[in-house]
């Protein structure tokens, strides 16, 4: 051993308690103090499996995907099912109105106290008003527009900047014959639940959407 190393190892003895008790305390002490230091300096994580592909249901893993991104998080999604329909180039996300029987629905226009109405739509007009949907989804549209919330594709292009992972089903591709080319280019990889799984479950935080 160098000097150097024998007067190191002498200094560590000498704070050393005496005796066995005082010891056990001081390694207890010890063992937090390291603990608490790997805590600190962990970067959370933050899995997301997206299924759906209506507008509604897409503002959810982005929203959540960025803010863990602007925490310093490492944060990825899975797109799958449904889902898959928020990685296309050619965004054409619609509210469903039918698939969300509770939905308020509030006008982006006119007078504050009609704009802070819930208007309940019933199933019936929902389903058999031609060109419900459309109309839902346009107002969804100006109300995000009026709140000053991103749009869909904004939020996307954030993930992608954040470095945010988004990943493919494969097998959802596979099964709906989907082509590589309808999809961005910023996939970080088609993957199956197999593989996401095994990330998800390191994960600090996991969720279904």
């Amino acid at each position: 051993m160098t000097a150097t190393t024998l007067q190191a190892l002498d200094k560590q003895a000498k704070t050393l308690p005496a005796d066995l008790a005082s010891l056990d305390a001081w390694l207890d002490q010890r063992l937090e103090e390291k603990l608490a230091e790997r805590e600190r300096k962990k970067v959370r994580s933050l899995a997301i499996i997206a299924t759906k592909g209506t507008m509604d249901m897409a503002y959810p893993p982005f929203i959540l995907a960025t803010t863990a991104a602007a925490l310093g998080w490492n944060a990825s999604i899975f797109f799958t099912f449904y889902g898959l329909e928020l990685l296309k180039k050619e965004l054409n996300a619609k509210v469903s109105p039918m698939g969300n029987p509770a939905m308020p629905m509030k006008l982006p226009f006119g007078p504050e106290w009609l704009r802070h109405m819930n208007i309940p739509v019933p199933n019936a007009i929902a389903a058999n008003m031609p060109g419900f949907e459309s109309f839902a989804t346009a107002m969804m549209g100006r109300t995000v527009k009026a709140k000053g919330v991103p749009t869909i594709k904004e939020l996307r292009d954030i993930c992608i900047e954040s470095d945010v992972r988004l990943l493919a089903c494969q097998m959802t591709v596979d099964l709906f014959s989907y082509r590589r080319e309808e999809f961005i280019p910023e996939i970080a990889g088609w993957i199956g639940a197999t593989s996401y799984l095994a990330e998800a479950q390191n994960a600090d935080v996991c969720l279904f959407v």
